[in-house]
């Protein structure tokens, strides 16, 4: 048998890598806008972090964690990450941060591994870019996580929509606990066998389950148990969005999937990447940082699928095709070191350049160079060479002229679709 990538994971070439990318530098300038600094964690942490953080009743411990014993001599068990807040927090903890200097924030990217069965949109490696504010319990600090997403759908002309909720706090939410257990045992009949285990340890999780999403439905409502501070605090939210343009909608059911999660919650969704339809989710964590041994430190973030986004990009028509501004085509050997010196000072202006093989004909190089969607070819010939000139073609209105080679780099520069690479 041959060698074949594993189900549940893919290979992203070309345009599509190219997708991920656009998504993830989008992402990245408008968290540097935001005073959000980098922070690059391990791929591989011990599995207790996950059952301390996620929660050992979520789907993503209990069914979709890869984990392996490590060959040490304590045998320590070992997970690939199925997410990015744990080690985020792991590693502020690890810093001394949340003593020494608690107000942080920072911004992450890269893969996440769940053993997920495999869909559109749902992958066993899938990349994330992710948001974490350490050391505000304000709601503007939610208010503006919401803000940095919206300019993000914008600047890439999505249509998202924003759904928020507020899960109470410590002094709240047991009462909404308490009532969504009344509720589910009153139900049980119609809930399916993986709530019949999620009531006792983590009736929440009943809401997030997508097999008894009608029944649901008629679930108490976080919103109706929110004690006075909670109120205020969500009502500061939505006042901000709503000073802000963004759009949103009240989501009094939804929970997210993960047990950390206070006050503050929310997804964002497209209708045109199908059942996956959630492409950022995210929340306040105020106690996840003393949860892991940390400092009582308030915590929030968010995660965006980039392959979802990147799905919604599609969708949309977005072109993300990095073609090339120039094609150099060198009639000869004698011709390729004056093509490689244009290319070079081509490139440092920031155009996109590829100097095709001096070993074919001028016809087929021409349409190599139409093929991978190049706006100019520049042609230099025995003839060109001698007299220090390039034939530089338009391959959009098969127009041609003659331009000295110092003279290339600027022409093609100062015309309106140079250096936009899509």
């Amino acid at each position: 048998m041959g060698l074949t990538r594993l189900r549940g994971f893919q290979d992203l070439i070309g345009p599509d890598a190219r997708a991920v990318s656009v998504v993830e530098d989008c992402a990245r300038a408008i968290a540097e806008r935001h005073a959000m600094h980098e922070i690059r964690i391990p791929l591989i942490e011990r599995i207790e972090l996950y059952q301390r953080s996620t929660g050992e009743t979520s789907d993503v411990v209990e069914k979709q964690m890869y984990a392996f014993t490590d060959r040490d001599e304590a045998e320590t068990v070992l997970a690939l990450r199925p997410e990015g807040t744990p080690g985020v927090v792991r590693a502020y903890i690890e810093a001394g941060l949340d003593r020494s200097e608690p107000e942080q924030r920072f911004y992450y990217s890269g893969p996440m591994f769940r053993r997920e069965r495999p869909q559109k949109g749902r992958f066993r490696q899938f990349h994330q870019f992710g948001v974490e504010i350490f050391g505000r319990s304000d709601a503007a600090c939610d208010a503006e996580l919401l803000i940095m997403i919206d300019e993000i759908r914008r600047e890439l002309g999505l249509a998202l929509e924003f759904q928020v909720n507020s899960l109470g706090d410590a002094q709240c939410r047991p009462a909404f606990r308490a009532a969504l257990l009344e509720w589910g045992h009153a139900n049980l009949d119609k809930l399916c066998e993986d709530c019949h285990q999620r009531i006792e340890r983590n009736p929440l999780r009943i809401l997030d389950c997508k097999i008894d999403v009608k029944v649901a439905e008629s679930a108490p409502s976080s919103l109706d148990y929110l004690c006075e501070a909670c109120r205020k605090h969500f009502a500061m939210v939505e006042t901000l969005l709503t000073q802000a343009g963004v759009p949103y909608v009240v989501n009094p059911r939804m929970v997210r999937g993960l047990d950390y999660y206070t006050r503050t919650t929310f997804e964002v969704v497209s209708g045109a990447v199908g059942a996956q339809s959630a492409v950022v989710a995210g929340g306040r964590y105020d106690g996840l940082v003393e949860a892991l041994g940390g400092a009582p430190v308030a915590g929030t973030g968010f995660a965006i699928g980039v392959e979802r986004i990147a799905l919604a990009l599609e969708a949309a028509k977005y072109r993300v095709k990095a073609v090339p501004d120039a094609a150099i085509i060198a009639m000869g050997e004698a011709a390729v070191a004056s093509a490689m010196e244009i290319a070079q000072r081509m490139r440092s202006a920031n155009l996109r350049v590829e100097v095709l093989s001096p070993e074919r004909g001028l016809k087929s190089l021409l349409r190599r160079a139409d093929r991978i969607g190049a706006h100019y070819a520049l042609i230099i010939g025995e003839n060109e060479l001698a007299r220090g000139v390039v034939q530089l073609r338009d391959l959009r209105t098969s127009s041609q002229r003659e331009l000295a080679q110092s003279e290339v780099t600027g022409a093609i520069v100062s015309e309106p679709a140079a250096a936009t690479g899509g």
